[in-house]
Protein backbone atom coordinates (compact mmCIF):
# COMPACT_ATOMS: atom_id res chain seq x y z
CA UNK A 1 0.00 0.00 0.00
CA UNK A 2 2.74 2.31 1.00
CA UNK A 3 3.90 1.65 -2.76
CA UNK A 4 0.45 2.51 -4.26
CA UNK A 5 0.34 5.54 -2.24
CA UNK A 6 3.95 6.75 -3.35
CA UNK A 7 3.23 6.02 -7.29
CA UNK A 8 -0.18 7.72 -7.00
CA UNK A 9 1.50 10.87 -4.77
CA UNK A 10 1.70 13.79 -7.31
CA UNK A 11 4.37 15.46 -4.95
CA UNK A 12 6.51 12.79 -4.59
CA UNK A 13 9.99 13.06 -5.87
CA UNK A 14 9.53 10.11 -8.37
CA UNK A 15 6.36 12.71 -10.36
CA UNK A 16 8.89 15.64 -10.01
CA UNK A 17 11.65 14.07 -11.70
CA UNK A 18 9.20 12.86 -14.51
CA UNK A 19 7.55 15.87 -14.69
CA UNK A 20 10.77 17.55 -15.30
CA UNK A 21 12.44 15.13 -17.55
CA UNK A 22 8.77 15.25 -19.90
CA UNK A 23 9.19 18.99 -19.52
CA UNK A 24 12.82 19.30 -20.65
CA UNK A 25 12.24 17.19 -23.46
CA UNK A 26 9.15 18.86 -24.87
CA UNK A 27 10.62 22.35 -24.49
CA UNK A 28 13.77 20.71 -26.70
CA UNK A 29 11.31 19.19 -29.03
CA UNK A 30 9.75 22.57 -29.23
CA UNK A 31 12.95 24.31 -29.70
CA UNK A 32 14.48 21.92 -32.45
CA UNK A 33 11.07 22.25 -34.46
CA UNK A 34 11.06 25.93 -34.48
CA UNK A 35 14.68 25.93 -35.62
CA UNK A 36 14.35 23.09 -38.11
CA UNK A 37 11.09 24.92 -39.33
CA UNK A 38 12.11 28.64 -39.43
CA UNK A 39 15.56 27.19 -41.09
CA UNK A 40 13.48 25.12 -43.76
CA UNK A 41 11.37 28.06 -44.17
CA UNK A 42 13.94 30.75 -45.31
CA UNK A 43 15.95 28.05 -47.19
CA UNK A 44 12.68 27.22 -49.47
CA UNK A 45 11.72 31.14 -49.54
CA UNK A 46 15.29 31.86 -51.05
CA UNK A 47 15.04 28.69 -53.45
CA UNK A 48 11.67 30.09 -54.71
CA UNK A 49 12.88 33.31 -54.96
CA UNK A 50 15.78 32.55 -57.16
CA UNK A 51 13.89 30.32 -58.82
CA UNK A 52 11.09 32.85 -59.90
CA UNK A 53 13.67 35.21 -60.97
CA UNK A 54 15.34 32.38 -63.30
CA UNK A 55 11.80 31.29 -64.49
CA UNK A 56 11.48 35.38 -65.50
CA UNK A 57 14.85 36.01 -66.93
CA UNK A 58 14.14 32.22 -68.96
CA UNK A 59 10.67 33.86 -70.42
CA UNK A 60 12.37 37.42 -71.44
CA UNK A 61 15.10 35.41 -73.23
CA UNK A 62 13.25 33.09 -75.04
CA UNK A 63 10.48 35.56 -76.31
CA UNK A 64 13.66 37.71 -77.59
CA UNK A 65 15.14 34.74 -79.33
CA UNK A 66 11.85 33.61 -80.65
CA UNK A 67 9.51 36.82 -81.11
CA UNK A 68 6.97 35.14 -79.27
CA UNK A 69 5.01 37.38 -77.00
CA UNK A 70 7.03 38.30 -73.68
CA UNK A 71 5.46 37.21 -69.86
CA UNK A 72 3.97 41.22 -69.37
CA UNK A 73 1.30 41.78 -67.25
CA UNK A 74 -0.65 44.36 -65.81
CA UNK A 75 -0.39 46.64 -62.35
CA UNK A 76 -3.57 45.14 -61.90
CA UNK A 77 -2.67 41.38 -62.15
CA UNK A 78 0.10 42.02 -59.15
CA UNK A 79 -0.03 42.09 -55.73
CA UNK A 80 0.26 45.77 -53.84
CA UNK A 81 3.44 44.27 -51.87
CA UNK A 82 4.85 43.11 -55.12
CA UNK A 83 4.00 46.66 -56.41
CA UNK A 84 5.57 48.72 -53.82
CA UNK A 85 8.93 46.41 -54.63
CA UNK A 86 8.99 47.84 -57.85
CA UNK A 87 8.09 51.14 -57.71
CA UNK A 88 11.30 51.44 -55.18
CA UNK A 89 13.83 48.97 -56.98
CA UNK A 90 12.66 48.22 -60.06
CA UNK A 91 11.80 44.74 -59.53
CA UNK A 92 10.86 42.86 -57.00
CA UNK A 93 9.92 38.81 -55.41
CA UNK A 94 6.68 37.93 -53.42
CA UNK A 95 5.59 34.88 -51.64
CA UNK A 96 1.74 34.57 -52.00
CA UNK A 97 -0.12 31.68 -49.69
CA UNK A 98 -3.54 32.27 -50.96
CA UNK A 99 -6.28 29.98 -52.68
CA UNK A 100 -5.80 28.20 -54.74
CA UNK A 101 -2.42 27.09 -54.47
CA UNK A 102 0.92 28.76 -53.09
CA UNK A 103 3.17 31.06 -55.65
CA UNK A 104 6.24 32.94 -56.03
CA UNK A 105 5.64 36.20 -58.14
CA UNK A 106 9.17 37.73 -59.73
CA UNK A 107 8.44 40.96 -61.91
CA UNK A 108 10.58 44.10 -63.05
CA UNK A 109 10.09 46.86 -64.97
CA UNK A 110 12.48 47.22 -68.21
CA UNK A 111 11.83 49.70 -71.18
CA UNK A 112 8.94 50.73 -70.08
CA UNK A 113 7.36 47.62 -69.66
CA UNK A 114 6.16 45.26 -66.90
CA UNK A 115 7.32 41.70 -67.11
CA UNK A 116 6.35 39.04 -64.53
CA UNK A 117 6.08 35.67 -63.77
CA UNK A 118 4.85 33.11 -60.88
CA UNK A 119 6.29 29.92 -59.52
CA UNK A 120 3.27 27.18 -58.18
CA UNK A 121 5.25 26.42 -54.72
CA UNK A 122 2.58 23.49 -53.69
CA UNK A 123 5.24 21.14 -53.89
CA UNK A 124 7.62 23.31 -51.87
CA UNK A 125 4.53 23.69 -48.58
CA UNK A 126 3.65 20.14 -48.62
CA UNK A 127 7.16 19.08 -47.96
CA UNK A 128 7.25 21.66 -45.40
CA UNK A 129 4.08 20.41 -44.42
CA UNK A 130 5.17 16.67 -43.95
CA UNK A 131 8.10 17.83 -42.30
CA UNK A 132 6.57 19.61 -40.06
CA UNK A 133 4.42 16.76 -39.01
CA UNK A 134 7.08 14.07 -38.84
CA UNK A 135 8.75 16.32 -36.26
CA UNK A 136 5.99 16.40 -33.92
CA UNK A 137 5.22 12.29 -34.38
CA UNK A 138 8.93 11.82 -33.34
CA UNK A 139 8.90 14.41 -30.56
CA UNK A 140 5.84 12.50 -29.31
CA UNK A 141 7.54 9.15 -29.63
CA UNK A 142 10.44 10.18 -28.08
CA UNK A 143 8.76 11.57 -25.01
CA UNK A 144 6.42 8.18 -25.10
CA UNK A 145 10.10 6.41 -24.60
CA UNK A 146 11.15 8.61 -22.59
CA UNK A 147 8.79 9.01 -19.62
CA UNK A 148 8.65 5.13 -18.90
CA UNK A 149 12.54 5.00 -19.01
CA UNK A 150 12.63 7.92 -16.29
CA UNK A 151 9.80 6.45 -14.14
CA UNK A 152 11.76 2.41 -14.53
CA UNK A 153 14.94 4.78 -13.92
CA UNK A 154 13.73 6.19 -10.08
CA UNK A 155 11.95 3.20 -9.20
CA UNK A 156 15.30 2.12 -7.56
CA UNK A 157 16.12 5.85 -5.87
CA UNK A 158 12.65 5.90 -4.65
CA UNK A 159 12.43 2.67 -3.14
CA UNK A 160 15.65 3.23 -1.42
CA UNK A 161 14.46 6.66 -0.08
CA UNK A 162 11.55 5.11 1.11
CA UNK A 163 13.24 2.20 3.04
CA UNK A 164 15.26 5.02 4.66
CA UNK A 165 11.90 7.11 5.46
CA UNK A 166 10.90 3.73 6.86
CA UNK A 167 13.64 2.82 9.05
CA UNK A 168 13.37 6.19 10.57
CA UNK A 169 9.67 6.09 11.25
CA UNK A 170 10.71 2.58 13.19
CA UNK A 171 13.40 4.18 15.13
CA UNK A 172 10.69 7.10 15.65
CA UNK A 173 8.59 4.54 17.24
CA UNK A 174 10.92 2.83 19.43
CA UNK A 175 12.37 0.16 17.44
CA UNK A 176 16.47 1.01 17.63
CA UNK A 177 17.32 -2.45 16.38
CA UNK A 178 15.90 -0.76 12.87
CA UNK A 179 18.73 0.11 10.38
CA UNK A 180 18.48 0.66 6.31
CA UNK A 181 21.29 -2.02 5.66
CA UNK A 182 22.60 -0.46 2.10
CA UNK A 183 25.87 -0.61 3.52
CA UNK A 184 28.34 1.47 0.72
CA UNK A 185 25.87 0.29 -2.53
CA UNK A 186 25.94 2.88 -5.11
CA UNK A 187 28.05 5.32 -3.66
CA UNK A 188 25.58 8.31 -3.82
CA UNK A 189 23.76 11.11 -2.03
CA UNK A 190 20.98 8.49 -0.97
CA UNK A 191 23.67 6.07 0.31
CA UNK A 192 25.35 8.56 2.60
CA UNK A 193 22.11 9.58 3.97
CA UNK A 194 20.69 5.65 4.72
CA UNK A 195 24.56 5.51 6.22
CA UNK A 196 24.01 8.91 8.49
CA UNK A 197 20.29 6.95 9.52
CA UNK A 198 22.14 3.74 10.81
CA UNK A 199 25.09 5.58 12.17
CA UNK A 200 22.45 7.74 14.05
CA UNK A 201 20.09 4.93 15.47
CA UNK A 202 23.55 2.87 16.70
CA UNK A 203 24.55 6.11 18.54
CA UNK A 204 20.83 6.51 19.76
CA UNK A 205 21.16 3.15 20.88
CA UNK A 206 23.88 3.02 22.60
CA UNK A 207 23.14 6.23 25.04
CA UNK A 208 19.71 4.66 25.77
CA UNK A 209 21.38 1.42 27.01
CA UNK A 210 24.34 2.96 28.43
CA UNK A 211 21.05 5.48 30.42
CA UNK A 212 19.32 2.08 31.33
CA UNK A 213 22.49 0.49 32.64
CA UNK A 214 23.07 3.81 34.29
CA UNK A 215 19.69 3.55 35.71
CA UNK A 216 19.67 -0.44 37.08
CA UNK A 217 23.12 -0.10 38.42
CA UNK A 218 22.27 2.65 40.48
CA UNK A 219 19.28 1.32 41.83
CA UNK A 220 20.71 -2.17 42.19
CA UNK A 221 23.86 -0.32 44.07
CA UNK A 222 20.64 1.82 46.30
CA UNK A 223 19.35 -1.37 47.12
CA UNK A 224 21.16 -3.02 50.16
CA UNK A 225 21.82 0.17 51.76
CA UNK A 226 18.34 1.33 51.46
CA UNK A 227 17.04 -1.77 53.27
CA UNK A 228 19.67 -1.20 56.07
CA UNK A 229 18.31 2.14 56.29
CA UNK A 230 14.84 1.30 56.00
CA UNK A 231 15.54 -1.46 59.34
CA UNK A 232 17.02 1.34 61.12
CA UNK A 233 13.87 3.72 60.80
CA UNK A 234 11.45 1.68 62.05
CA UNK A 235 13.37 1.17 65.01
CA UNK A 236 13.21 4.39 65.62
CA UNK A 237 10.75 5.71 68.50
CA UNK A 238 8.00 6.99 68.04
CA UNK A 239 7.76 11.15 67.47
CA UNK A 240 7.79 13.79 65.18
CA UNK A 241 11.38 13.67 63.50
CA UNK A 242 11.24 10.35 63.97
CA UNK A 243 7.96 9.93 61.62
CA UNK A 244 9.58 12.62 59.00
CA UNK A 245 12.43 10.67 58.71
CA UNK A 246 10.59 7.01 57.82
CA UNK A 247 8.16 9.43 55.27
CA UNK A 248 11.68 9.91 53.48
CA UNK A 249 13.13 6.32 53.47
CA UNK A 250 9.91 5.25 52.49
CA UNK A 251 9.64 8.09 49.45
CA UNK A 252 13.50 6.79 48.77
CA UNK A 253 11.64 3.36 48.65
CA UNK A 254 9.42 4.00 45.95
CA UNK A 255 12.01 5.32 44.06
CA UNK A 256 14.29 3.06 43.83
CA UNK A 257 11.39 0.32 43.45
CA UNK A 258 11.07 2.45 40.42
CA UNK A 259 14.03 2.91 39.17
CA UNK A 260 14.31 -1.39 39.29
CA UNK A 261 11.02 -1.50 37.74
CA UNK A 262 11.63 0.09 34.92
CA UNK A 263 15.05 -1.00 34.17
CA UNK A 264 13.14 -4.31 33.99
CA UNK A 265 10.67 -2.98 31.62
CA UNK A 266 13.72 -1.02 29.50
CA UNK A 267 15.13 -4.83 29.31
CA UNK A 268 12.03 -6.29 28.26
CA UNK A 269 12.52 -9.03 31.15
CA UNK A 270 8.26 -8.73 32.21
CA UNK A 271 6.30 -11.32 30.76
CA UNK A 272 2.21 -11.01 31.28
CA UNK A 273 0.33 -13.48 32.80
CA UNK A 274 -3.20 -13.25 31.66
CA UNK A 275 -6.14 -14.66 33.25
CA UNK A 276 -9.95 -13.72 33.27
CA UNK A 277 -10.63 -10.59 35.24
CA UNK A 278 -13.59 -8.59 36.83
CA UNK A 279 -12.16 -5.28 35.21
CA UNK A 280 -14.61 -3.36 37.64
CA UNK A 281 -13.65 -5.60 40.32
CA UNK A 282 -10.12 -4.87 40.13
CA UNK A 283 -10.05 -1.43 39.44
CA UNK A 284 -12.29 -1.26 42.95
CA UNK A 285 -9.59 -3.00 45.33
CA UNK A 286 -6.65 -0.77 43.03
CA UNK A 287 -8.45 2.44 44.16
CA UNK A 288 -8.79 1.16 47.54
CA UNK A 289 -5.06 -0.19 47.98
CA UNK A 290 -4.04 3.39 46.99
CA UNK A 291 -5.91 4.53 50.10
CA UNK A 292 -7.32 7.62 47.58
CA UNK A 293 -11.05 8.11 47.15
CA UNK A 294 -12.38 7.33 42.83
CA UNK A 295 -15.73 7.53 41.71
CA UNK A 296 -15.78 3.86 40.12
CA UNK A 297 -18.68 3.23 37.11
CA UNK A 298 -19.24 0.61 34.65
CA UNK A 299 -20.94 1.37 31.12
CA UNK A 300 -23.26 -1.87 30.88
CA UNK A 301 -22.79 -5.44 31.86
CA UNK A 302 -19.99 -7.47 33.46
CA UNK A 303 -16.82 -6.54 32.04
CA UNK A 304 -14.44 -9.28 32.21
CA UNK A 305 -11.20 -9.53 30.12
CA UNK A 306 -8.29 -12.19 29.84
CA UNK A 307 -5.05 -9.94 31.05
CA UNK A 308 -2.47 -9.64 33.69
CA UNK A 309 -4.47 -8.75 36.73
CA UNK A 310 -1.03 -7.54 38.87
CA UNK A 311 0.35 -5.35 36.14
CA UNK A 312 -3.31 -3.68 35.21
CA UNK A 313 -3.25 -3.25 39.35
CA UNK A 314 -0.37 -1.46 38.84
CA UNK A 315 -1.51 0.45 35.56
CA UNK A 316 -4.82 2.04 37.46
CA UNK A 317 -2.77 2.72 40.68
CA UNK A 318 -0.41 5.22 39.20
CA UNK A 319 -3.09 6.42 37.20
CA UNK A 320 -4.92 7.26 39.81
CA UNK A 321 -2.41 8.68 42.19
CA UNK A 322 -1.58 10.76 39.22
CA UNK A 323 -5.17 11.91 39.50
CA UNK A 324 -4.43 13.00 42.39
CA UNK A 325 -1.51 14.39 42.89
CA UNK A 326 -1.50 16.69 39.61
CA UNK A 327 -5.14 17.32 39.08
CA UNK A 328 -8.49 17.78 40.97
CA UNK A 329 -11.13 15.75 42.43
CA UNK A 330 -13.57 14.10 42.21
CA UNK A 331 -11.80 11.50 39.84
CA UNK A 332 -14.03 9.38 38.08
CA UNK A 333 -12.95 6.09 36.62
CA UNK A 334 -15.40 4.57 34.03
CA UNK A 335 -14.83 0.73 33.28
CA UNK A 336 -16.14 -0.79 30.04
CA UNK A 337 -15.55 -4.39 28.28
CA UNK A 338 -11.90 -3.49 26.80
CA UNK A 339 -11.09 0.39 28.25
CA UNK A 340 -10.53 1.52 31.80
CA UNK A 341 -11.05 5.41 31.20
CA UNK A 342 -9.38 7.48 34.37
CA UNK A 343 -10.62 11.67 34.35
CA UNK A 344 -9.75 14.00 37.08
CA UNK A 345 -11.15 18.02 36.99
CA UNK A 346 -7.31 19.67 37.14
CA UNK A 347 -5.71 21.50 34.93
CA UNK A 348 -4.93 18.80 32.46
CA UNK A 349 -1.67 17.30 30.92
CA UNK A 350 0.49 19.30 29.36
CA UNK A 351 1.14 19.86 25.99
CA UNK A 352 4.42 18.44 26.13
CA UNK A 353 3.00 15.31 27.80
CA UNK A 354 0.47 15.36 25.17
CA UNK A 355 2.88 15.78 22.16
CA UNK A 356 5.94 13.45 23.39
CA UNK A 357 3.91 11.10 26.06
CA UNK A 358 5.20 10.36 29.68
CA UNK A 359 9.10 10.83 30.16
CA UNK A 360 11.10 9.83 33.29
CA UNK A 361 12.26 11.88 36.46
CA UNK A 362 9.63 14.85 34.95
CA UNK A 363 6.61 15.58 36.87
CA UNK A 364 4.93 18.61 34.97
CA UNK A 365 5.49 20.99 37.78
CA UNK A 366 7.41 24.25 37.11
CA UNK A 367 10.27 23.54 39.60
CA UNK A 368 11.29 19.80 37.63
CA UNK A 369 10.67 21.26 34.75
CA UNK A 370 8.06 19.74 31.77
CA UNK A 371 6.88 16.19 31.34
CA UNK A 372 5.06 13.46 34.09
CA UNK A 373 7.41 11.56 36.53
CA UNK A 374 7.90 8.02 36.49
CA UNK A 375 4.05 7.12 37.33
CA UNK A 376 3.18 7.48 33.75
CA UNK A 377 6.20 5.90 32.47
CA UNK A 378 5.57 2.69 34.38
CA UNK A 379 1.88 2.74 33.35
CA UNK A 380 2.68 3.19 29.65
CA UNK A 381 5.24 0.54 30.02
CA UNK A 382 3.13 -2.12 32.18
CA UNK A 383 0.68 -1.14 29.52
CA UNK A 384 3.04 -1.92 26.38
CA UNK A 385 3.90 -5.64 28.41
CA UNK A 386 0.10 -6.58 28.40
CA UNK A 387 -0.45 -5.48 25.27
CA UNK A 388 -2.86 -2.98 25.93
CA UNK A 389 -3.14 1.43 24.81
CA UNK A 390 -2.47 4.09 27.25
CA UNK A 391 -3.89 7.29 25.29
CA UNK A 392 -3.62 10.44 27.03
CA UNK A 393 -5.78 13.53 26.42
CA UNK A 394 -7.76 16.84 28.25
CA UNK A 395 -11.46 16.75 28.35
CA UNK A 396 -13.18 19.24 25.98
CA UNK A 397 -15.39 20.75 28.14
CA UNK A 398 -13.19 21.52 31.41
CA UNK A 399 -9.45 20.47 30.63
CA UNK A 400 -9.38 17.67 33.19
CA UNK A 401 -7.13 15.26 32.13
CA UNK A 402 -8.31 12.07 30.28
CA UNK A 403 -6.20 8.69 30.64
CA UNK A 404 -7.75 5.58 28.91
CA UNK A 405 -6.54 2.18 28.74
CA UNK A 406 -7.56 0.04 26.10
CA UNK A 407 -7.22 -3.66 26.24
CA UNK A 408 -6.37 -5.45 22.88
CA UNK A 409 -9.56 -6.85 21.48
CA UNK A 410 -8.27 -10.47 22.07
CA UNK A 411 -8.33 -10.13 26.23
CA UNK A 412 -12.22 -9.86 26.11
CA UNK A 413 -13.01 -13.06 28.09
CA UNK A 414 -16.41 -14.36 28.76
CA UNK A 415 -17.95 -14.37 32.46
CA UNK A 416 -18.18 -17.97 33.00
CA UNK A 417 -14.15 -18.70 32.10
CA UNK A 418 -14.10 -15.87 35.19
CA UNK A 419 -16.34 -17.83 37.36
CA UNK A 420 -13.85 -20.53 36.88
CA UNK A 421 -11.38 -18.66 38.39
CA UNK A 422 -12.79 -18.62 41.51
CA UNK A 423 -12.03 -15.13 42.39
CA UNK A 424 -8.40 -15.55 42.30
CA UNK A 425 -7.50 -11.98 40.60
CA UNK A 426 -7.87 -9.85 43.61
CA UNK A 427 -5.34 -12.54 45.05
CA UNK A 428 -2.96 -12.20 42.44
CA UNK A 429 -2.97 -8.66 41.81
CA UNK A 430 -1.96 -7.88 45.65
CA UNK A 431 0.77 -10.92 46.21
CA UNK A 432 2.42 -12.00 43.06
CA UNK A 433 3.85 -15.13 41.79
CA UNK A 434 7.12 -16.19 41.82
CA UNK A 435 9.62 -15.35 39.52
CA UNK A 436 7.62 -12.87 37.54
CA UNK A 437 9.57 -9.89 39.08
CA UNK A 438 6.38 -8.41 40.08
CA UNK A 439 5.21 -9.48 43.38
CA UNK A 440 8.73 -8.74 45.81
CA UNK A 441 10.24 -5.67 47.11
CA UNK A 442 11.61 -3.79 49.87
CA UNK A 443 11.09 -4.85 53.02
CA UNK A 444 9.95 -2.72 55.33
CA UNK A 445 6.46 -1.07 56.16
CA UNK A 446 3.83 -1.58 53.73
CA UNK A 447 2.52 0.47 50.63
CA UNK A 448 -0.68 1.70 50.13
CA UNK A 449 -0.14 0.52 46.13
CA UNK A 450 1.35 -2.58 44.61
CA UNK A 451 4.79 -1.79 43.25
CA UNK A 452 6.13 -4.62 41.49
CA UNK A 453 9.80 -5.05 42.55
CA UNK A 454 12.51 -6.65 40.09
CA UNK A 455 14.83 -9.24 41.82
Amino acid sequence: MTVVRSLLNPRSMRWKTIFLVAVACSAMAVTIGLLVHESTLRRSMNDGAAKARGSLDLAVRDARATGQEPPLATPGELPDALLRQLDRHGEGTLYVNDPPAPVYWAARQEGGRLYAVEVDMTTDLLTRQALDRHLWKYSLLTLAVVVPATALATALPARRLRRVARTARSITAGDLDARTDMGARGGDEITEIAATVDSMADSLQRRIADEQRFTADVAHELRTPLMGLLTSAELLPEGEVPDLVRDRVHVLRDLVEDLLEISRLDAGAEQPLPRPVDLAELVEESVARTGLTAQVSTGGGPAVARTDPRRLDRIVSNLVVNAHRHGAGPVEITVSSTAITVRDHGPGFPADLLAHGPRRFRTGAVERGRGHGLGLTIARGQAQVIGAELDFANHPEDGGAVAVLRLPETARALPEDHQGQGGTDGAAARGGEPGDGTGTGLSGSARTDTRPMPS
